[in-house]
């Protein structure tokens, strides 16, 4: 590439559907020969890709915003806080443009705008899978924009849209791309990944000549035929969901489901006006586990949502108690501007979030080190993320374990940092702790 050659510093912020926007953006600037600076300084103009989902993404956003500005000068903003350009004027009124989320072309012109490209052939090479802020073994793929529902404690469909499913085609040809370029896991991400293909009323495409429906199972389906990991993540439970579970059960897809139930009690769900909550979750986690006991499921919940009662609470913890799930997060609730439940009556005082919050906690940590301990003597193939030459181990992960959300599992003992980034390694597990196993290399 020509040292002329302008130059985009890029910052990401957000979750995992943000990131994958940054990779679109990033594979169009080099496609199109810009550099990719590593600092502010070097840059000719700075990218910021901002959250605004809840009041502390804002405010990162809002700093990061800031900090571009006051190292740079030239800042163009992109991403969901985007949809609330007066808020980020405000703030910051120098900022060059501001465009909402997946504006991938509004972005491109805006950079034609203030930094011309220039384009060099025989140089601005860029692989068919595209530029990748992951690690090399692992890439999220993500298969629609925007949600059809209306929680009310969520503003993403006012800053994201309705639901835009991805031709199955295109995911699959990215998705085969990946697993080409050396990816040997696919984390499949959307907004509601069991809702794939509703927009388009599963319409029939093709991948490499063969006739597909866009549609979660035949997805899965295809995805499992690559050979690598794949990861289903944001899956409501709707009934069609019971459909995938035998996939796990015959290795085609991984055995872990990242299912959002953010409550247990009935009233409170209702309140939130949460998709699927009148399905009879409990019984059908068993029946899962019935037809694979490998399985994974882990999850988000919410504490402290306006009019929860102590008696709600407590249904949450039994509900816990009785889905024994393997992983989950859990958050205080906090407003978000424009959203609904802001209107709901009986908010629940911070201190009482926060106590409610800690036993909750206390109970998933007890939960999580109960199953953890079961895998104790177990052998298992594990990926590895990282070597920490320091405490002379490798960070690897299980089949049960996410990148960045779940535990890891540390090989110890002789030969552990000999191994290598993105390579599939058989282990026994000697021990584990509330969120992480330990264990030896087999030979």
């Amino acid at each position: 590439m020509s040292r002329s050659a302008p130059k985009v510093g890029f910052v990401s912020l957000g979750c995992p559907k943000a990131l994958v926007d940054s990779e679109r953006i990033l594979t169009q600037l080099r496609t199109e020969g810009y550099e990719v600076s590593a600092s502010y300084e070097d840059a000719d103009v700075v990218v910021v890709n901002t959250c605004g989902f809840i009041d502390s993404a804002v405010q990162e956003s809002l700093d990061a915003i800031g900090e571009a500005l006051a190292e740079n000068g030239k800042v163009i903003v992109t991403g969901c806080l985007g949809k609330r350009e007066d808020t980020i004027r405000e703030a910051h009124p120098s900022v060059l443009k501001v465009t909402g989320p997946h504006a991938y072309e509004e972005v491109m012109t805006a950079v034609h705008e203030f930094v011309p490209p220039k384009h060099d052939p025989f140089m601005d090479l860029v692989p068919p899978q595209g530029i990748r802020l992951t690690p090399k073994h692992y890439a999220y793929l993500k298969i629609s924009e925007g949600c059809n529902h209306r929680c009310t404690f969520c503003i993403i469909p006012s800053m994201r849209g309705d639901l835009v499913s991805r031709p199955i085609g295109s995911v699959m040809t990215e998705a085969e791309n990946l697993a080409k370029a050396g990816v040997k896991e696919l984390l499949v991400i959307s907004q509601d990944t069991s809702a794939y293909g509703v927009d388009l009323k599963y319409k029939l495409d093709f991948w490499g000549g063969r006739p597909l429906k866009t549609r979660m199972m035949e997805m899965c389906e295809a995805l499992g035929e690559l050979g690598v990991w794949v990861r289903l993540h944001y899956v409501y439970p709707y009934p069609h969901v019971d459909d995938i579970i035998p996939l796990m059960a015959q290795g085609k897809i991984l055995p872990y489901l990242d299912i959002p139930f953010q409550h247990g009690s009935p009233s409170v769900l209702a309140r939130m006006k949460r998709p699927a909550h009148a399905e009879n979750t409990l019984a059908r986690i068993k029946k899962w586990r019935e037809i694979c006991p490998e399985l994974t499921i882990r999850s988000t919940f919410i504490v402290g949502f306006p009019g929860e009662t102590e008696a709600e609470f407590q249904e949450l913890l039994d509900w816990l108690k009785e889905a024994d799930l393997d992983r989950v997060g859990c958050f205080p609730y906090s407003p978000v501007e424009g959203a609904k439940a802001n209107e709901i009556a009986d908010p629940v005082p911070e201190d009482i979030q926060q106590e409610r919050y800690e036993r909750f906690m206390k109970l998933a940590a007890e939960i999580s080190a109960a199953r953890l301990q079961k895998k104790i003597g177990r052998e298992m193939t594990v990926l590895v993320d990282e070597i920490d030459e320091e405490n002379g181990v490798a960070v690897a992960r299980s089949m049960a374990d996410a990148p960045e959300i779940d535990g890891n599992v540390f090989i110890e003992g002789e030969g552990a940092t000999l191994l290598k980034a993105g390579e599939f390694v058989k282990v026994r597990i000697t021990d584990a702790d509330e969120y992480d196993l330990y264990a030896e290399r087999l030979a």
